[in-house]
């Protein structure tokens, strides 16, 4: 396994972070535990969940996937050897079963963020993120800006305040975002800047082969203001594994087993996807290590997330880390991403 460290800080996070929203949907207890073990012993001592796991959402399963945690935490009494991150969901209205505001005010973050560490048997965490802006935004599906009828007044600073009240009770040591755009990025650090509040160390949004949207303005912010990257969805959904390609149906996967989530099954991610196919092979790699590798190299990463829902898949995933592309295979990478530029925003 390689290491970094979170972003202005002392802490030692692997390269590669467990991904955890399919434990208590597409994953039992115990198919969990068997994921944290082999995580674990192969190197990997960054998790990162959310309250509103596991995917897809939804009343049921509210905090299944830190609860799955929480039990093998108590089970291995491994939680001093992990860095655990997770996130406090924004305002959707078809979550309302969360709790009665689901917004950033002081006594929601309170809220969720005690649930979350009662949830995951522990009384701190050690990146908490915001898992989209309150204010409204194109998370998914476009790639632009667009304006829309906002009733959100900028209230960031009293946000940081909140958290770093919490981060003086230690229940936080350090503090990220999620799908959040280059505005949203540099007004949080203008605002600790300037008022000696807690400072974002990472950011956590979507980026792979189908998904470089990253690269336009958030980079910059990254490479500049020493904020990390924390790549999710850097398969595609397993997309960017292939197995699509074979013409087999894989009925269990996540695109087919919950179809509204169509981000990466479109003509122009299949095209996409077989072009970076031919790459691999060419190169004597597999799908999922092009795809992978991609991520892992690049300089704002500070950790891709990777979820399975097997060990192989696992396996395979992790052991990428030992991948190295040379800038002929990135040149021919680059290459489709100009024909066929972000396919999946």
């Amino acid at each position: 396994m390689k290491y970094t460290t979170l972003p202005d800080t002392d802490i030692k996070v692997s390269k590669i972070c467990l991904g955890t929203m399919t434990f208590g949907e597409q994953n039992t207890e115990a198919e969990g535990h068997a994921q944290m073990d082999y995580a674990f012993e192969n190197g990997v001592n960054f998790f990162d969940t959310a309250e509103m796991y596991s995917v897809p959402a939804r009343e049921e399963t509210y905090g299944s996937t830190e609860k799955i945690i929480g039990t093998w935490f108590k089970k291995s009494s491994k939680r001093e050897d992990i860095v655990l991150a997770s996130k406090i969901a924004g305002p959707n209205p078809n979550f309302n079963y969360m709790r009665d505001n689901n917004d950033f005010s002081p006594a929601s973050i309170k809220t969720a963020l005690d649930q979350s560490l009662q949830r995951l048997q522990t009384d701190y965490l050690d990146l908490y993120q915001l898992h989209w802006p309150e204010r409204k935004n194109n998370c998914f599906g476009q790639r632009g800006f667009k304006i829309q009828d906002d009733s959100w007044q900028d209230n960031i600073h009293a946000v940081l305040q909140t958290l770093d009240g919490f981060v003086k009770e230690g229940k936080i040591k350090h503090i990220g975002l999620s799908n959040e755009t280059p505005w949203g990025i540099m007004r949080f650090l203008e605002e600790s800047k300037y008022n000696n509040l807690p400072r974002v160390k990472t950011i956590q949004n979507p980026y792979s082969l189908l998904n470089r949207l990253f690269e336009v303005g958030s980079s910059e912010i990254c490479m500049h203001e020493n904020v990390g990257l924390l790549a999710y969805s850097p398969m595609a959904f397993g997309v960017l594994s292939g197995k699509f390609l074979t013409g087999e149906s894989h009925p269990k996967a996540r695109i087919k087993l919950f179809p509204n989530y169509s981000r990466y099954n479109s003509d122009q991610c299949t095209k996409a996807t077989l072009l970076y196919d031919e790459i691999a092979k060419e190169n004597g790699l597999t799908l999922t290590e092009l795809s992978l590798a991609f991520i892992e190299q690049q300089a704002f990463v500070t950790s891709t997330i990777i979820g399975a829902t097997s060990i192989a898949q696992l396996k395979e995933n992790i052991d990428t880390i030992n991948v190295s592309l040379s800038d002929e295979v990135i040149a021919e990478i680059n290459k489709v991403q100009a024909i066929i530029p972000d396919p999946a925003p």
